[in-house]
């Protein structure tokens, strides 16, 4: 008796282990929508009477309405959702696999539910944008200083800091629409993985799901995720460049550097300590940041050496995917929230442009332009001139060009105007307009550019969702019975 119980138990345990009830919720109206999709290609290929339809699509449109609540038990979603149909229709409701695998079925639900994220994720990340070169719209003006190696390197303006946070925004964005034309594609009609004897139409069902095409070969169609992977390797990107943007928000809130202060709603104090103000949503950004980055880790993982065509391991991926995908989704939510909050220190900001004496390189240029010495003879003049730690004059200027270039300054043209000039982070930054530059007139046009830029992808995001609407209510209009 013992050892039966133990048994007993131990095929508990089993199907516990087996199970993904829990992740294939996420794809419970998906399945029911591939399962429609089915059965009118069934019933348009005479592989199923008009009858049997009507009464299973009749079901499945009542647990559509009582939702993932009303399944009872199964090891997964798709076999508690046939469950709800025998007990409904009967043994005819098992027509509907005709010509099906659960490897083809399950496929097809996890991209049908990924495209319609990924349109969300979308959405979001057209809102960052939005919010990014709003501000970078209102600081085109805006002094900062520039580092590199995290030490004051050259002056540059809020508007053109913020542009490159919103151009790298615009690469997610831009590898988010390209896997998606990967995603977009039907693995529907490949069976286990051979393919099927009965006489279907792959191309019919895609169409009503709203893909795009076919994963056309049958074994690739069921075995590959790496639609999975690139969707996970983009948003991993995206996430790293949203650390970045976050670890600059925690870096610049703090007092050392007061460049900024977010918003009480993304903020919080101490527990202890009062006078805190802690930038904790910048924070858990960054390690959401590790955490969509683990997600890629162990789906390339369980992926890695596979052999085709199907293998249960498959079931683990996807859950990864769901938590990567809600991670990113919520942290640029969060961090457009803060963004569009942001109150920056102007004064602050450009009284620290020139620290670190870091107009050094204009005057080097200066040189150059006006005394015609070569940039690295001028670089030697301006490095002793950094190093005596005092704002120079150009009697400094004089003597030190005498001894390393063998003569003075001013005798080659350059005044003590020029200095003054070279040393202004405002006339710093106004000299560079080349394309790209910090120059206010520079970046208000790179706004413009990348506002016709943004309107183009949220052209292309109402077309995507306008095809997947049409295609979806030409299912349901075509399921009624």
């Amino acid at each position: 008796m013992f050892r039966n119980q133990r048994l007993g138990e131990s095929r508990q345990d089993v199907l516990e282990y087996l199970s993904s009830r829990e992740a294939d919720l996420r794809i419970f109206h998906s399945d029911l929508l591939v399962d429609k999709a089915h059965l009118l290609m069934l019933k348009e290929q005479n592989l199923i009477s008009r009858e049997i339809c009507a009464k299973i699509l009749a079901a499945i449109d009542e647990l559509l309405d009582k939702g993932p609540e009303a399944l009872g038990p199964g090891e997964d979603v798709h076999e508690a959702i046939e469950a709800y149909i025998l007990d409904k229709v009967g043994p005819e409701g098992g027509r509907m696999h005709t010509g099906r695998s659960r490897n083809d079925e399950v496929a097809a639900c996890i991209r049908l539910s990924l495209r319609e994220e990924m349109l969300s994720l979308m959405e979001g990340q057209i809102g960052l944008i939005q919010t990014i070169l709003r501000l970078a719209a209102e600081h085109t003006q805006t002094i900062v200083p520039g580092f590199t190696h995290t030490q004051h390197a050259q002056p540059t303006t809020l508007a053109h800091h913020l542009l490159s946070h919103a151009d790298a925004a615009a690469r997610d964005l831009a590898r988010l629409e390209e896997a998606y034309l990967r995603v977009n594609q039907s693995p529907l009609g490949a069976a286990a993985f051979a393919s099927t004897g009965f006489k279907i139409d792959r191309s019919l069902t895609a169409r009503l799901l709203g893909f795009q095409g076919l994963v056309e070969n049958s074994m690739d169609a069921v075995s590959t995720r790496d639609f999975i992977l690139e969707v996970l390797s983009d948003l991993a990107i995206e996430m790293v460049n949203l650390s970045r943007l976050s670890e600059e928000l925690v870096l610049w809130s703090t007092s050392e550097f007061a460049y900024l202060e977010l918003d009480n709603l993304y903020a919080s104090t101490s527990s202890i300590m009062p006078q805190k103000k802690n930038p904790d949503t910048a924070e858990l950004a960054r390690a959401r940041a590790g955490s969509v980055m683990g997600s890629l880790v162990s789906a390339l993982a369980i992926c890695k050496a596979l052999p085709l065509s199907y293998n249960r391991d498959l079931q683990e991926v996807t859950a990864h995917l769901w938590r990567a995908v809600d991670w990113t989704a919520s942290t640029v939510r969060i961090l457009s929230g803060c963004m569009a909050s942001l109150k920056f220190n102007r004064d602050r900001l450009e009284n620290s442009s020139a620290a670190g004496f870091s107009t050094a390189t204009e005057i080097a240029d200066s040189l150059v332009r006006l005394t015609g010495m070569p940039f690295r003879t001028a670089h030697s003049i301006v490095g002793r001139i950094a190093a005596g730690g005092e704002r120079p004059q150009l009697d400094d200027v004089d003597r030190i060009a005498l001894e390393i270039a063998g003569f003075k300054a001013s005798e080659r043209g350059f005044s003590q105007h020029d200095l003054d000039i070279a040393l202004d982070p405002r006339s710093n930054v106004a000299l560079r307009a080349n394309t790209g530059g910090p120059a206010p007139q520079e970046t208000e046009r790179m706004v413009r550019d990348r506002e016709k830029g943004i309107a183009g992808a949220e052209e292309r995001l109402r077309q995507r969702r306008e095809h997947s609407r049409r295609a979806l209510e030409d299912l349901k209009s075509q399921s009624q019975y």
